[in-house]
């Protein structure tokens, strides 16, 4: 399409073209029932269908068994801060957190206010401009469970290993879920927002082992307790059907990607086009955290006054390239890279990134 802007913005973000002009065809009419699915109810064979292809399709994409659980519920990755320790850390229980930037902060603070958080490692010390290594983890060896934020979005740094640890270990990876090749099955949990890499706003994947699900609070109020929904697969109550019609939509695109190796093929050619440039110009754009800790979903840089961080933004989005303002917490320049962002994108972003610098 002429008018497609690039999006670079940091979620909700990009989706495929392919799978918005799925959404647009079938949007009055799905398959011949006369009704947009925004319209048909959540117990009708249609979205039924739609519900168990996303559920087999999670399992498929991410190597799990029918030992784990998928669960479609709201409330964002937010709400997974406080509903993991209220049941998980019961009976003065403590879970350890890693603590890498501004998320996991947040999961630890609300950790606290249900029970007891340790923090393994204190990312604050370090401007959260550094991922630990496995030697610098504090790992408690009587957690109920260690946590880990595999990216964090508004610094740019990203794990690239998983912790190991003797503990249960839960993840959550909003922003980097189906970017790479990852072992999930080290995961007694992950859950993700959907805005980044699977859909629109409005759902939160959650996944869990059948061990950890059968460990939930049974002296919660129903829709807190994980047993609920993952029972009921996510049928309890109405779901927000529509943001899980486009996960689907979108998980069947991953796959004919070539899954998650397919995309992490793109994803690395991406990242090396804008740090490529980065660093053969560091006089001039100059990234913000350590080379080793880097993401590939957000990759941060300042510019070398606040007026020409401006004039870079204001021209980037004059020629199509919208959303490279960095975070409000620590300004600058942030290009997020997820999955739908199509490689002519970083390409494009690139050139221009090279031009903006000997024109100013």
């Amino acid at each position: 399409m002429a008018n497609r802007v690039f999006n670079f913005n940091p979620g909700p973000s990009t989706l495929p073209l392919e799978v918005l002009k799925i959404v647009q065809e079938e949007l009055l009419d799905y398959r011949g029932t006369g009704m947009s699915i925004i319209e048909s109810s959540h117990r009708s064979p249609e979205y039924d269908e739609i519900n168990e292809t996303a559920i087999t399709l999670v399992r498929e994409i991410f190597g799990l068994n029918d030992n784990y659980h998928v669960m479609f519920l709201t409330g964002g990755a937010s709400q997974q801060f406080f509903q993991i320790p209220m049941n998980f850390l019961v009976g003065g229980k403590t879970g350890a957190y890693i603590d890498t930037g501004t998320w996991s902060n947040k999961a630890i603070k609300e950790a606290n206010i249900v029970a007891k958080a340790y923090v393994a490692f204190d990312g604050k010390a370090v401007e959260y401009k550094h991922i630990p290594t496995q030697d610098e983890l504090d790992i408690p060896a009587d957690a109920a469970y260690l946590h880990v934020t595999t990216n964090n979005t508004i610094k740019g740094t990203q794990f690239h290993y998983i912790p190991e640890t003797n503990l249960p270990l839960i993840a959550d990876v909003s922003s980097d879920i189906a970017s790479r090749r990852l072992d999930y099955t080290k995961f007694i949990m992950f859950y993700a927002g959907s805005q980044k890499n699977l859909g629109p706003s409005g759902v939160t994947l959650v996944v869990m082992r059948d061990d950890l699900l059968q460990k939930s609070n049974e002296e919660l109020p129903t829709l807190l307790n994980y047993k609920t929904q993952a029972e009921k697969k996510s049928l309890y109550n109405t779901p927000p059907s529509f943001s899980i019609y486009v996960v689907k939509l979108v998980l069947e695109w991953i796959k004919k990607q070539g899954g998650l190796h397919g995309i992490e093929k793109i994803n690395e050619k991406k990242k090396d086009l804008i740090y490529g440039v980065i660093d053969n110009n560091s006089d001039y754009f100059k990234g913000t955290v350590e080379k080793e800790s880097r993401s590939w979903m957000n990759l941060t840089m300042r510019l070398p006054s606040e007026e020409l961080e401006k004039k870079f933004i204001s021209d980037a989005k004059a020629v199509g390239f919208v959303g490279l303002k960095g975070h409000r917490s620590v300004g600058g320049v942030r290009v997020s890279l997820y999955n739908a962002l199509p490689l002519e994108g970083a390409e494009k972003l690139a050139q221009f990134m090279e031009d903006f610098k000997k024109k100013n």
